[in-house]
Protein backbone atom coordinates (compact mmCIF):
# COMPACT_ATOMS: atom_id res chain seq x y z
CA UNK A 1 0.00 0.00 0.00
CA UNK A 2 1.32 3.45 -0.93
CA UNK A 3 2.03 5.90 1.90
CA UNK A 4 2.18 9.54 0.85
CA UNK A 5 2.85 12.74 2.78
CA UNK A 6 1.27 15.99 1.60
CA UNK A 7 1.90 19.42 3.14
CA UNK A 8 -0.56 22.31 3.17
CA UNK A 9 -1.15 25.62 4.89
CA UNK A 10 -4.78 24.77 5.69
CA UNK A 11 -6.35 21.30 5.86
CA UNK A 12 -10.16 21.08 5.76
CA UNK A 13 -11.70 17.73 6.65
CA UNK A 14 -15.32 17.19 5.62
CA UNK A 15 -16.79 18.10 2.23
CA UNK A 16 -20.31 19.15 3.07
CA UNK A 17 -21.47 22.72 2.44
CA UNK A 18 -19.39 24.10 5.30
CA UNK A 19 -16.21 22.32 4.23
CA UNK A 20 -16.66 23.36 0.60
CA UNK A 21 -17.06 27.02 1.57
CA UNK A 22 -14.17 26.86 4.04
CA UNK A 23 -11.79 25.30 1.54
CA UNK A 24 -12.70 27.64 -1.34
CA UNK A 25 -12.43 30.70 0.91
CA UNK A 26 -9.05 29.60 2.24
CA UNK A 27 -7.72 28.92 -1.25
CA UNK A 28 -9.03 32.20 -2.68
CA UNK A 29 -7.21 34.07 0.06
CA UNK A 30 -3.92 32.52 -0.95
CA UNK A 31 -3.50 29.54 1.38
CA UNK A 32 -2.42 26.20 -0.04
CA UNK A 33 -5.47 24.21 0.97
CA UNK A 34 -6.60 20.58 1.08
CA UNK A 35 -10.24 19.48 1.18
CA UNK A 36 -10.61 15.90 2.35
CA UNK A 37 -13.95 14.08 2.12
CA UNK A 38 -14.79 10.45 2.80
CA UNK A 39 -17.57 10.15 0.20
CA UNK A 40 -17.40 9.98 -3.63
CA UNK A 41 -19.44 13.17 -4.02
CA UNK A 42 -19.36 16.52 -2.26
CA UNK A 43 -22.23 18.28 -0.53
CA UNK A 44 -22.94 16.11 2.50
CA UNK A 45 -26.66 16.25 3.25
CA UNK A 46 -27.20 18.23 0.03
CA UNK A 47 -25.48 15.65 -2.17
CA UNK A 48 -27.15 13.11 -4.47
CA UNK A 49 -26.58 10.49 -1.78
CA UNK A 50 -28.94 12.18 0.71
CA UNK A 51 -30.83 14.92 -1.26
CA UNK A 52 -31.80 17.39 1.42
CA UNK A 53 -32.47 20.96 0.36
CA UNK A 54 -30.32 23.83 1.65
CA UNK A 55 -32.17 25.63 4.44
CA UNK A 56 -31.08 28.82 6.10
CA UNK A 57 -31.96 32.06 7.83
CA UNK A 58 -34.63 32.98 5.29
CA UNK A 59 -36.68 29.94 6.47
CA UNK A 60 -37.83 28.85 3.00
CA UNK A 61 -38.32 32.45 1.91
CA UNK A 62 -40.61 33.38 4.78
CA UNK A 63 -38.09 35.84 6.28
CA UNK A 64 -37.53 38.47 3.60
CA UNK A 65 -34.04 39.38 2.36
CA UNK A 66 -32.11 37.05 4.62
CA UNK A 67 -30.88 34.37 2.22
CA UNK A 68 -27.18 33.68 2.75
CA UNK A 69 -24.77 35.15 0.22
CA UNK A 70 -21.05 34.62 -0.38
CA UNK A 71 -19.88 31.23 -1.63
CA UNK A 72 -23.18 29.56 -0.63
CA UNK A 73 -25.04 31.93 -2.96
CA UNK A 74 -22.44 31.47 -5.70
CA UNK A 75 -22.80 27.69 -5.77
CA UNK A 76 -26.60 27.86 -5.62
CA UNK A 77 -26.82 30.39 -8.46
CA UNK A 78 -24.39 28.38 -10.57
CA UNK A 79 -26.61 25.39 -10.01
CA UNK A 80 -29.78 27.36 -10.86
CA UNK A 81 -28.23 28.54 -14.11
CA UNK A 82 -27.10 25.07 -15.18
CA UNK A 83 -29.61 22.77 -13.54
CA UNK A 84 -33.18 23.85 -14.32
CA UNK A 85 -34.98 20.76 -13.08
CA UNK A 86 -33.30 19.88 -9.79
CA UNK A 87 -31.04 17.04 -10.89
CA UNK A 88 -28.86 16.06 -7.97
CA UNK A 89 -26.35 14.48 -10.35
CA UNK A 90 -25.84 17.89 -11.96
CA UNK A 91 -25.57 19.51 -8.54
CA UNK A 92 -22.82 17.02 -7.62
CA UNK A 93 -20.93 18.16 -10.72
CA UNK A 94 -21.29 21.85 -9.82
CA UNK A 95 -19.75 21.25 -6.39
CA UNK A 96 -17.02 19.04 -7.83
CA UNK A 97 -16.18 21.68 -10.44
CA UNK A 98 -15.98 24.49 -7.88
CA UNK A 99 -13.51 22.54 -5.76
CA UNK A 100 -11.54 20.76 -8.49
CA UNK A 101 -10.70 23.84 -10.53
CA UNK A 102 -10.08 26.34 -7.74
CA UNK A 103 -6.41 27.46 -7.71
CA UNK A 104 -4.58 26.59 -4.46
CA UNK A 105 -7.15 23.88 -3.61
CA UNK A 106 -6.46 20.13 -3.74
CA UNK A 107 -9.46 17.80 -3.44
CA UNK A 108 -9.24 14.30 -1.94
CA UNK A 109 -12.48 12.33 -2.27
CA UNK A 110 -13.13 8.83 -0.82
CA UNK A 111 -10.54 9.59 1.86
CA UNK A 112 -11.42 8.83 5.47
CA UNK A 113 -9.39 10.39 8.26
CA UNK A 114 -8.94 8.04 11.21
CA UNK A 115 -5.75 9.20 12.88
CA UNK A 116 -4.67 12.61 14.18
CA UNK A 117 -1.19 13.45 15.44
CA UNK A 118 -1.02 16.14 18.12
CA UNK A 119 2.00 17.79 19.71
CA UNK A 120 1.91 20.48 22.39
CA UNK A 121 -1.80 21.16 21.92
CA UNK A 122 -1.56 21.51 18.14
CA UNK A 123 -2.49 19.14 15.34
CA UNK A 124 0.58 18.20 13.32
CA UNK A 125 -1.11 15.97 10.78
CA UNK A 126 -4.20 13.95 9.97
CA UNK A 127 -3.96 10.53 8.37
CA UNK A 128 -6.38 8.45 6.36
CA UNK A 129 -6.85 6.04 3.48
CA UNK A 130 -8.33 6.74 0.08
CA UNK A 131 -10.30 3.57 -0.54
CA UNK A 132 -10.40 3.90 -4.34
CA UNK A 133 -6.62 4.03 -4.74
CA UNK A 134 -5.50 2.12 -1.63
CA UNK A 135 -3.23 5.05 -0.81
CA UNK A 136 -2.67 6.17 2.76
CA UNK A 137 -2.08 9.89 3.18
CA UNK A 138 -0.55 11.93 5.96
CA UNK A 139 -1.73 15.53 5.57
CA UNK A 140 0.54 17.98 7.34
CA UNK A 141 -0.77 21.49 7.94
CA UNK A 142 -0.44 24.66 9.95
CA UNK A 143 -4.19 25.11 10.56
CA UNK A 144 -6.93 22.47 10.47
CA UNK A 145 -10.67 22.96 10.04
CA UNK A 146 -13.13 20.31 11.24
CA UNK A 147 -16.23 20.27 9.04
CA UNK A 148 -16.84 16.53 9.35
CA UNK A 149 -20.24 17.05 10.95
CA UNK A 150 -19.34 14.54 13.65
CA UNK A 151 -16.46 16.59 15.04
CA UNK A 152 -14.28 13.61 14.15
CA UNK A 153 -10.97 15.44 13.76
CA UNK A 154 -11.53 17.29 17.00
CA UNK A 155 -12.43 14.14 18.89
CA UNK A 156 -9.39 12.27 17.56
CA UNK A 157 -7.19 15.22 18.51
CA UNK A 158 -8.51 15.30 22.07
CA UNK A 159 -10.55 18.45 21.62
CA UNK A 160 -13.18 19.01 24.28
CA UNK A 161 -16.70 18.41 23.01
CA UNK A 162 -20.34 18.27 24.10
CA UNK A 163 -22.83 15.50 23.42
CA UNK A 164 -26.52 15.29 24.25
CA UNK A 165 -28.89 17.80 25.83
CA UNK A 166 -27.82 20.18 28.57
CA UNK A 167 -29.86 21.11 31.61
CA UNK A 168 -31.06 24.62 32.42
CA UNK A 169 -28.11 25.38 34.65
CA UNK A 170 -25.50 24.81 31.92
CA UNK A 171 -26.27 27.94 29.89
CA UNK A 172 -29.30 29.40 31.67
CA UNK A 173 -31.59 28.40 28.79
CA UNK A 174 -35.36 28.66 29.46
CA UNK A 175 -36.27 25.65 27.32
CA UNK A 176 -33.43 23.36 28.36
CA UNK A 177 -34.12 20.20 30.35
CA UNK A 178 -34.31 20.09 34.11
CA UNK A 179 -31.87 17.19 33.97
CA UNK A 180 -29.27 16.67 31.22
CA UNK A 181 -29.15 13.50 29.12
CA UNK A 182 -27.11 11.95 26.32
CA UNK A 183 -29.87 11.98 23.71
CA UNK A 184 -29.46 13.57 20.28
CA UNK A 185 -31.69 14.16 17.30
CA UNK A 186 -31.78 11.27 14.86
CA UNK A 187 -30.91 10.50 11.23
CA UNK A 188 -33.31 10.58 8.28
CA UNK A 189 -33.61 8.71 5.01
CA UNK A 190 -35.34 10.29 2.01
CA UNK A 191 -37.19 8.83 -0.99
CA UNK A 192 -38.58 9.95 -4.36
CA UNK A 193 -41.59 8.55 -6.22
CA UNK A 194 -43.00 9.27 -9.67
CA UNK A 195 -46.39 9.02 -11.34
CA UNK A 196 -46.00 6.38 -14.05
CA UNK A 197 -49.30 7.20 -15.76
CA UNK A 198 -50.76 3.77 -15.04
CA UNK A 199 -51.37 1.60 -11.99
CA UNK A 200 -48.25 0.22 -10.32
CA UNK A 201 -48.34 -2.46 -7.66
CA UNK A 202 -46.06 -2.47 -4.66
CA UNK A 203 -45.21 -5.73 -2.96
CA UNK A 204 -44.12 -5.10 0.58
CA UNK A 205 -40.74 -6.73 1.37
CA UNK A 206 -40.93 -9.18 4.25
CA UNK A 207 -38.47 -7.07 6.25
CA UNK A 208 -40.36 -3.77 5.93
CA UNK A 209 -42.18 -2.28 8.93
CA UNK A 210 -45.95 -1.94 9.18
CA UNK A 211 -47.59 1.39 10.02
CA UNK A 212 -51.19 2.33 10.66
CA UNK A 213 -52.76 5.72 10.04
CA UNK A 214 -53.07 6.19 13.80
CA UNK A 215 -49.33 5.65 14.20
CA UNK A 216 -48.63 8.29 11.54
CA UNK A 217 -51.37 10.75 12.44
CA UNK A 218 -48.85 13.35 13.71
CA UNK A 219 -46.61 12.88 10.67
CA UNK A 220 -47.97 14.46 7.50
CA UNK A 221 -47.60 12.20 4.48
CA UNK A 222 -49.84 13.89 1.94
CA UNK A 223 -47.02 14.75 -0.49
CA UNK A 224 -46.37 11.30 -1.91
CA UNK A 225 -43.78 12.42 -4.46
CA UNK A 226 -41.00 12.71 -1.92
CA UNK A 227 -40.38 12.37 1.72
CA UNK A 228 -39.95 12.71 4.62
CA UNK A 229 -37.61 14.39 7.07
CA UNK A 230 -39.59 12.78 9.90
CA UNK A 231 -38.55 9.28 8.83
CA UNK A 232 -36.02 9.64 11.59
CA UNK A 233 -34.38 7.20 14.00
CA UNK A 234 -31.50 7.09 16.43
CA UNK A 235 -30.16 9.24 19.20
CA UNK A 236 -31.83 7.49 22.14
CA UNK A 237 -31.59 3.69 22.30
CA UNK A 238 -29.29 3.72 19.24
CA UNK A 239 -26.15 5.85 19.55
CA UNK A 240 -25.88 8.20 16.59
CA UNK A 241 -22.25 7.24 15.84
CA UNK A 242 -21.70 3.82 17.40
CA UNK A 243 -24.93 2.42 15.96
CA UNK A 244 -24.90 4.22 12.60
CA UNK A 245 -25.10 1.03 10.55
CA UNK A 246 -28.00 -0.29 12.59
CA UNK A 247 -29.81 3.04 12.30
CA UNK A 248 -29.46 2.90 8.52
CA UNK A 249 -30.90 -0.61 8.38
CA UNK A 250 -33.85 0.36 10.55
CA UNK A 251 -34.48 3.46 8.44
CA UNK A 252 -34.63 1.33 5.28
CA UNK A 253 -37.27 -0.82 6.96
CA UNK A 254 -39.15 2.33 7.92
CA UNK A 255 -39.10 3.92 4.44
CA UNK A 256 -40.42 0.81 2.73
CA UNK A 257 -42.99 0.29 5.47
CA UNK A 258 -44.27 3.85 5.11
CA UNK A 259 -44.37 3.47 1.32
CA UNK A 260 -46.38 0.26 1.79
CA UNK A 261 -48.81 2.24 3.96
CA UNK A 262 -49.11 4.94 1.30
CA UNK A 263 -49.59 2.45 -1.52
CA UNK A 264 -51.64 -0.28 0.10
CA UNK A 265 -53.48 1.24 3.06
CA UNK A 266 -56.30 3.71 2.46
CA UNK A 267 -56.58 6.18 -0.39
CA UNK A 268 -53.38 8.24 -0.64
CA UNK A 269 -53.67 8.89 -4.37
CA UNK A 270 -50.64 6.70 -4.99
CA UNK A 271 -52.10 4.08 -7.33
CA UNK A 272 -49.90 5.15 -10.26
CA UNK A 273 -46.80 5.97 -8.22
CA UNK A 274 -43.62 3.98 -7.95
CA UNK A 275 -40.52 4.46 -5.87
CA UNK A 276 -37.73 5.68 -8.15
CA UNK A 277 -35.09 6.42 -5.51
CA UNK A 278 -34.53 5.55 -1.88
CA UNK A 279 -31.45 6.82 -0.09
CA UNK A 280 -29.01 4.36 1.41
CA UNK A 281 -27.00 6.97 3.29
CA UNK A 282 -28.95 8.64 6.11
CA UNK A 283 -28.76 12.37 6.61
CA UNK A 284 -27.31 13.13 10.03
CA UNK A 285 -28.43 15.96 12.29
CA UNK A 286 -26.60 15.88 15.57
CA UNK A 287 -23.68 14.19 17.26
CA UNK A 288 -20.61 15.79 18.84
CA UNK A 289 -20.43 19.55 19.23
CA UNK A 290 -16.86 20.76 19.68
CA UNK A 291 -16.23 23.16 22.55
CA UNK A 292 -14.98 26.61 21.64
CA UNK A 293 -14.09 29.71 23.60
CA UNK A 294 -17.79 30.58 23.68
CA UNK A 295 -20.90 28.40 23.51
CA UNK A 296 -23.73 29.86 21.43
CA UNK A 297 -26.98 29.34 23.34
CA UNK A 298 -30.76 29.61 23.11
CA UNK A 299 -30.91 33.14 24.50
CA UNK A 300 -28.40 34.36 21.93
CA UNK A 301 -30.66 33.03 19.18
CA UNK A 302 -34.07 34.17 20.38
CA UNK A 303 -32.84 37.65 21.38
CA UNK A 304 -31.08 38.09 18.01
CA UNK A 305 -27.82 38.91 19.73
CA UNK A 306 -25.20 40.98 17.89
CA UNK A 307 -21.71 39.92 18.94
CA UNK A 308 -18.70 42.22 18.62
CA UNK A 309 -16.78 39.33 17.01
CA UNK A 310 -19.64 38.24 14.73
CA UNK A 311 -18.47 36.59 11.51
CA UNK A 312 -21.67 34.85 10.37
CA UNK A 313 -25.37 34.69 11.15
CA UNK A 314 -28.23 32.25 11.56
CA UNK A 315 -31.99 32.48 11.55
CA UNK A 316 -33.56 29.06 11.11
CA UNK A 317 -35.94 28.59 14.00
CA UNK A 318 -34.85 26.45 16.93
CA UNK A 319 -36.04 23.17 15.46
CA UNK A 320 -35.71 20.48 18.13
CA UNK A 321 -36.80 17.08 16.83
CA UNK A 322 -38.48 14.47 18.99
CA UNK A 323 -35.91 12.22 20.56
CA UNK A 324 -36.09 8.81 18.88
CA UNK A 325 -37.92 10.11 15.84
CA UNK A 326 -40.47 7.54 14.68
CA UNK A 327 -40.25 5.64 17.95
CA UNK A 328 -41.77 8.67 19.70
CA UNK A 329 -45.01 8.14 17.79
CA UNK A 330 -47.15 10.07 20.27
CA UNK A 331 -44.98 13.18 20.08
CA UNK A 332 -44.97 15.86 17.42
CA UNK A 333 -41.96 15.09 15.18
CA UNK A 334 -40.46 18.48 16.03
CA UNK A 335 -41.12 21.54 18.15
CA UNK A 336 -40.21 25.05 17.05
CA UNK A 337 -39.08 28.02 19.09
CA UNK A 338 -39.77 31.05 16.91
CA UNK A 339 -37.96 34.38 16.89
CA UNK A 340 -38.38 37.41 14.66
CA UNK A 341 -34.88 38.43 13.65
CA UNK A 342 -31.60 36.70 12.82
CA UNK A 343 -28.75 36.27 15.31
CA UNK A 344 -25.01 36.52 14.78
CA UNK A 345 -22.43 33.80 15.34
CA UNK A 346 -19.25 34.85 17.15
CA UNK A 347 -15.77 33.88 16.02
CA UNK A 348 -15.16 32.63 19.57
CA UNK A 349 -17.59 29.76 18.88
CA UNK A 350 -15.45 28.67 15.93
CA UNK A 351 -12.10 28.29 17.71
CA UNK A 352 -11.37 25.09 19.62
CA UNK A 353 -10.99 25.68 23.32
CA UNK A 354 -7.99 23.40 23.78
CA UNK A 355 -6.51 22.58 20.34
CA UNK A 356 -4.69 25.73 19.30
CA UNK A 357 -4.69 25.33 15.52
CA UNK A 358 -8.19 23.85 15.11
CA UNK A 359 -11.12 25.84 13.71
CA UNK A 360 -14.69 24.58 13.89
CA UNK A 361 -17.26 24.60 11.11
CA UNK A 362 -20.53 23.03 10.06
CA UNK A 363 -22.69 21.20 12.57
CA UNK A 364 -19.89 20.80 15.10
CA UNK A 365 -19.46 24.45 16.09
CA UNK A 366 -19.52 25.40 19.76
CA UNK A 367 -23.25 25.62 20.49
CA UNK A 368 -25.66 24.26 23.06
CA UNK A 369 -28.12 21.59 21.96
CA UNK A 370 -30.88 24.18 21.59
CA UNK A 371 -28.79 26.72 19.69
CA UNK A 372 -27.52 23.88 17.52
CA UNK A 373 -31.13 23.08 16.66
CA UNK A 374 -31.06 26.34 14.70
CA UNK A 375 -27.43 26.67 13.55
CA UNK A 376 -27.24 23.11 12.15
CA UNK A 377 -28.93 23.88 8.80
CA UNK A 378 -26.72 23.86 5.73
CA UNK A 379 -26.80 27.48 4.55
CA UNK A 380 -25.81 28.59 8.05
CA UNK A 381 -23.07 25.96 8.06
CA UNK A 382 -21.92 27.34 4.70
CA UNK A 383 -21.44 30.94 5.85
CA UNK A 384 -19.69 29.69 8.98
CA UNK A 385 -17.41 27.67 6.70
CA UNK A 386 -16.53 30.72 4.64
CA UNK A 387 -15.75 32.64 7.82
CA UNK A 388 -13.34 30.04 9.22
CA UNK A 389 -11.72 29.42 5.82
CA UNK A 390 -11.06 33.14 5.46
CA UNK A 391 -9.78 33.38 9.04
CA UNK A 392 -7.46 30.42 8.52
CA UNK A 393 -5.90 31.88 5.38
CA UNK A 394 -5.46 35.27 7.01
CA UNK A 395 -3.86 33.68 10.09
CA UNK A 396 -1.42 31.90 7.78
CA UNK A 397 -0.51 35.22 6.13
CA UNK A 398 0.06 36.83 9.50
CA UNK A 399 1.95 33.84 10.92
CA UNK A 400 -0.39 33.56 13.89
CA UNK A 401 -2.74 31.00 15.43
CA UNK A 402 -6.53 31.13 14.86
CA UNK A 403 -7.17 32.48 18.36
CA UNK A 404 -4.86 35.40 17.67
CA UNK A 405 -7.33 36.55 15.01
CA UNK A 406 -9.36 37.97 17.91
CA UNK A 407 -7.04 40.96 17.62
CA UNK A 408 -7.94 41.31 13.93
CA UNK A 409 -11.70 40.74 14.05
CA UNK A 410 -12.66 44.01 12.39
CA UNK A 411 -10.25 43.27 9.56
CA UNK A 412 -11.72 39.77 9.19
CA UNK A 413 -15.25 41.18 9.16
CA UNK A 414 -14.32 43.61 6.38
CA UNK A 415 -12.77 40.78 4.35
CA UNK A 416 -15.97 38.77 4.66
CA UNK A 417 -18.15 41.73 3.66
CA UNK A 418 -15.96 42.32 0.62
CA UNK A 419 -16.45 38.66 -0.36
CA UNK A 420 -20.25 39.12 -0.24
CA UNK A 421 -20.88 37.64 3.19
CA UNK A 422 -23.45 39.42 5.34
CA UNK A 423 -22.85 40.25 8.99
CA UNK A 424 -25.83 42.04 10.56
CA UNK A 425 -24.99 45.52 11.89
CA UNK A 426 -21.53 45.55 10.26
CA UNK A 427 -20.99 47.97 7.36
CA UNK A 428 -18.35 48.31 4.68
CA UNK A 429 -15.72 50.73 5.90
CA UNK A 430 -12.83 49.38 3.85
CA UNK A 431 -10.28 52.20 3.55
CA UNK A 432 -9.00 50.69 0.30
CA UNK A 433 -12.41 50.93 -1.39
CA UNK A 434 -12.12 54.00 -3.61
CA UNK A 435 -15.85 54.01 -4.27
CA UNK A 436 -16.59 55.00 -0.66
CA UNK A 437 -15.05 58.43 -1.21
CA UNK A 438 -16.21 58.89 -4.81
CA UNK A 439 -19.03 61.11 -6.08
CA UNK A 440 -21.82 58.92 -7.48
CA UNK A 441 -24.19 60.28 -10.13
CA UNK A 442 -26.84 58.76 -12.37
CA UNK A 443 -29.98 59.77 -14.25
CA UNK A 444 -32.01 59.70 -11.05
CA UNK A 445 -31.24 60.72 -7.52
CA UNK A 446 -30.32 58.12 -4.95
CA UNK A 447 -27.39 56.40 -6.66
CA UNK A 448 -25.18 57.26 -3.67
CA UNK A 449 -26.89 54.37 -1.87
CA UNK A 450 -24.44 52.15 -3.76
CA UNK A 451 -21.70 53.25 -1.36
CA UNK A 452 -23.68 53.30 1.91
CA UNK A 453 -21.89 50.17 3.15
CA UNK A 454 -24.87 47.78 3.17
CA UNK A 455 -25.32 45.37 0.29
CA UNK A 456 -28.85 44.04 0.77
CA UNK A 457 -32.29 45.21 1.82
CA UNK A 458 -32.55 45.42 5.60
CA UNK A 459 -35.97 46.15 7.05
CA UNK A 460 -37.45 49.20 5.33
CA UNK A 461 -34.11 50.25 3.83
CA UNK A 462 -33.73 48.94 0.28
CA UNK A 463 -30.01 49.83 0.13
CA UNK A 464 -30.22 49.51 -3.65
CA UNK A 465 -30.39 51.68 -6.73
CA UNK A 466 -33.05 50.85 -9.33
CA UNK A 467 -31.57 51.57 -12.73
CA UNK A 468 -32.97 51.77 -16.22
CA UNK A 469 -31.54 49.64 -19.00
CA UNK A 470 -28.90 51.68 -20.77
CA UNK A 471 -28.48 54.07 -17.87
CA UNK A 472 -24.95 55.06 -16.92
CA UNK A 473 -23.85 55.31 -13.31
CA UNK A 474 -20.67 57.32 -12.71
CA UNK A 475 -18.17 57.08 -9.88
CA UNK A 476 -15.90 60.12 -9.89
CA UNK A 477 -12.72 59.70 -7.87
CA UNK A 478 -11.13 62.61 -6.04
CA UNK A 479 -8.14 62.32 -8.40
CA UNK A 480 -6.70 59.92 -10.96
CA UNK A 481 -5.76 56.63 -9.30
CA UNK A 482 -4.68 53.15 -10.34
CA UNK A 483 -7.69 50.84 -10.42
CA UNK A 484 -7.18 47.09 -10.68
CA UNK A 485 -10.48 45.66 -9.45
CA UNK A 486 -14.19 46.45 -9.39
CA UNK A 487 -16.71 44.50 -7.31
CA UNK A 488 -20.42 44.62 -8.08
CA UNK A 489 -23.28 43.12 -6.12
CA UNK A 490 -26.51 42.74 -8.05
CA UNK A 491 -30.01 41.76 -6.99
CA UNK A 492 -30.68 38.00 -6.96
CA UNK A 493 -33.87 38.34 -4.89
CA UNK A 494 -32.74 37.24 -1.45
CA UNK A 495 -36.37 36.72 -0.41
CA UNK A 496 -36.86 33.84 -2.83
CA UNK A 497 -35.65 30.26 -2.54
CA UNK A 498 -33.02 29.02 -4.97
CA UNK A 499 -32.19 25.68 -3.36
CA UNK A 500 -32.12 22.37 -5.15
CA UNK A 501 -34.81 20.07 -3.72
CA UNK A 502 -36.81 16.89 -4.17
CA UNK A 503 -39.81 18.45 -2.42
CA UNK A 504 -42.63 19.54 -4.72
CA UNK A 505 -43.70 22.74 -2.97
CA UNK A 506 -40.09 23.92 -2.64
CA UNK A 507 -39.49 23.41 -6.36
CA UNK A 508 -42.85 24.96 -7.30
CA UNK A 509 -41.85 28.32 -5.79
CA UNK A 510 -38.86 28.62 -8.11
CA UNK A 511 -38.39 29.59 -11.73
CA UNK A 512 -35.98 27.59 -13.89
CA UNK A 513 -32.64 29.23 -14.54
CA UNK A 514 -31.07 32.31 -13.04
CA UNK A 515 -33.29 34.68 -11.00
CA UNK A 516 -34.96 37.16 -13.34
CA UNK A 517 -33.79 40.10 -11.21
CA UNK A 518 -30.11 39.48 -11.95
CA UNK A 519 -28.16 41.78 -14.24
CA UNK A 520 -27.15 39.71 -17.26
CA UNK A 521 -25.12 42.05 -19.53
CA UNK A 522 -23.20 45.16 -18.48
CA UNK A 523 -20.08 47.16 -19.19
CA UNK A 524 -17.52 49.02 -17.14
CA UNK A 525 -15.74 52.01 -18.66
CA UNK A 526 -12.70 53.73 -17.18
CA UNK A 527 -12.06 57.42 -17.93
CA UNK A 528 -9.18 59.83 -17.46
CA UNK A 529 -9.63 63.51 -18.21
CA UNK A 530 -12.88 62.78 -20.04
CA UNK A 531 -11.43 60.09 -22.31
CA UNK A 532 -12.31 56.39 -22.10
CA UNK A 533 -9.00 54.58 -21.55
CA UNK A 534 -10.30 51.07 -20.91
CA UNK A 535 -13.54 49.09 -21.10
CA UNK A 536 -14.74 45.70 -19.85
CA UNK A 537 -17.84 44.01 -21.27
CA UNK A 538 -19.59 41.23 -19.37
CA UNK A 539 -22.27 39.10 -21.04
CA UNK A 540 -24.44 36.30 -19.70
CA UNK A 541 -23.78 36.93 -16.03
CA UNK A 542 -25.79 34.67 -13.68
CA UNK A 543 -24.24 35.56 -10.32
CA UNK A 544 -25.03 38.18 -7.69
CA UNK A 545 -21.36 38.77 -6.85
CA UNK A 546 -19.13 39.92 -9.71
CA UNK A 547 -15.42 40.52 -9.14
CA UNK A 548 -13.77 42.11 -12.17
CA UNK A 549 -9.98 41.91 -11.94
CA UNK A 550 -8.06 43.83 -14.61
CA UNK A 551 -4.95 42.34 -16.22
CA UNK A 552 -3.08 45.46 -15.18
CA UNK A 553 -4.05 48.55 -13.24
CA UNK A 554 -5.73 51.38 -15.15
CA UNK A 555 -5.00 55.00 -14.21
CA UNK A 556 -8.40 56.71 -14.16
CA UNK A 557 -10.47 59.35 -12.41
CA UNK A 558 -13.93 58.04 -13.35
CA UNK A 559 -15.56 54.60 -13.54
CA UNK A 560 -18.85 54.13 -15.36
CA UNK A 561 -21.26 51.20 -14.99
CA UNK A 562 -23.86 50.65 -17.71
CA UNK A 563 -26.54 47.95 -17.35
CA UNK A 564 -27.54 46.56 -20.73
CA UNK A 565 -29.78 43.56 -19.97
CA UNK A 566 -31.20 41.49 -17.11
CA UNK A 567 -32.28 37.87 -16.82
CA UNK A 568 -35.89 38.99 -17.29
CA UNK A 569 -36.68 41.80 -14.86
CA UNK A 570 -37.51 45.21 -16.33
CA UNK A 571 -35.74 47.39 -13.76
CA UNK A 572 -32.40 46.07 -12.50
CA UNK A 573 -31.33 46.74 -8.93
CA UNK A 574 -27.74 47.17 -7.81
CA UNK A 575 -26.73 46.95 -4.16
CA UNK A 576 -23.08 47.85 -4.08
CA UNK A 577 -20.13 48.90 -6.22
CA UNK A 578 -16.57 48.77 -4.87
CA UNK A 579 -13.45 50.06 -6.61
CA UNK A 580 -9.87 49.06 -5.73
Amino acid sequence: MNYLTETFDVVVVGGGLSGICAAIASARHGAKTALIHNRPVLGGNASSEIRMHICGADVHGSRANFRETGIVEELQLKNKYRNHYHSYALFDSVLWEMCSFEPNLSLYLNTHIDCVEVEDGKIVSVEGTQNTTEKTFAFLGDIFIDTTGEGTVGALAGAEFMYGREDKSAFDEPHALDKADNFTMGNSLMFVSEDMGKPVKFEKPFWANTYTEDELNLRHHGDINSGYWWIELGGTDMHIIDDAEKIRDELIKAVYGIWDHIKNSGDHGAENHELTWVGMLPGKRESRRLLGDYVLNETDCVTSRRFEDAVAYGGWYIDAHAMGGLTAKNDEPTTYLYFDDVYTIPYRSLVSKNIDNLLLGGRAISASHLAFASSRVMATCGVVGQAVGTAAAEAIKKGIMPRDMYDHIKELQQMLLKDDCYIPSVKNCDEKDLALTSKVTADNEGAEVLINGVDRTVGDESNSYVAKLGEKIYFDLDKAKDVSEVILKFDSNLSKEVTISIIGHVKAKQQPGAPCELVKDYSLSFYKDGECVHQVKVDNNHLRYNRITLDKAVLCDRVCLEIEATCGCENPRIFEVRIY
